[in-house]
């Protein structure tokens, strides 16, 4: 989720139309955009994970997360035909359910040895990374789209979109450290992923729904919630 995508900040940003005038809004957009990007956060910090060592944990986010940087400046500039091509709907939401499918189709391999061994490290990193930013291009969508409608300055578009994928970077680090501590709160993340997937694929099928962004944020809180509800023991964080 984005701060974009919220319609109730529509009203505060609307008419902001020179880099001076949202300067004074972007702390509140920072914080904004550190609590909304926690969902995007969680899925990539767990597809990170799967690199089984900090120091390419940390590379495979910076790479993914420029290479998100990228993506997401060429949906803006390209939004005003992307975005209304409906099956870009149609594949970003069943990309965003295959991957909260494939997290539970691979429960019983915690570890991820089984699904990873066949591969080399080199090809198992690059593949890390397409998939943290194709991911982050998924949950993309409805909010550049939002963010183009707002305002029709490109540079602040642009500002908005590197002050997201900045506020992603730090908090995808946080969800790493804290994936160790709290078991529920990969499955959580994931079970926020499937309900995005979803959103995009009723909203493509029923346009003229609109539901409240507060029902999707208040959603994925809870599911948030419920994730850090349980933790491990400080044994068991410290080793």
């Amino acid at each position: 989720m984005d701060t974009a995508a919220l319609s109730s900040l529509t009203g505060l940003l609307d008419g902001v139309d020179q880099l001076g005038e949202l300067l004074p809004l972007l702390p509140v957009l920072v914080a904004l955009e550190l609590l909304l990007s926690a969902d995007n956060a969680i899925a990539l910090a767990a597809i990170a994970r799967e690199q089984r060592d900090p120091g390419l944990e940390r590379r495979a986010l910076n790479l993914g997360i420029v290479m998100a940087f990228g993506l997401r400046v060429g949906l803006i500039l390209m939004a005003q035909y992307v975005l209304a091509f409906p099956p870009i709907q149609l594949v970003a939401g069943s990309y965003l359910l295959w991957l909260c499918f494939r997290h539970w189709s691979s429960g019983a391999d915690p570890s991820g040895e089984g699904s990873s061994g066949s591969s080399s490290q080199p090809v198992r990193f690059s593949r890390t990374v397409l998939t943290l930013a194709i991911t982050d291009l998924a949950f993309s969508i409805d909010s550049v789209a939002a963010a183009v409608a707002i305002s029709d300055q490109l540079l602040l578009v642009l500002t908005g979109a590197l002050i997201g994928v900045v506020a992603l970077r730090f908090t995808s680090g946080l969800f790493i450290r804290w994936l160790q501590i709290y078991p529920r709160l990969e499955t959580a993340g994931f079970l926020a992923v499937g309900f995005v997937g979803l959103k995009l694929l009723v909203l493509m099928a029923l346009p003229t729904l609109h539901p409240s962004e507060l029902f999707t944020l208040g959603a994925v809180m809870g599911l948030l919630i419920w994730g850090f509800s349980l933790r491990e023991s400080t044994a068991a964080e410290e080793s």
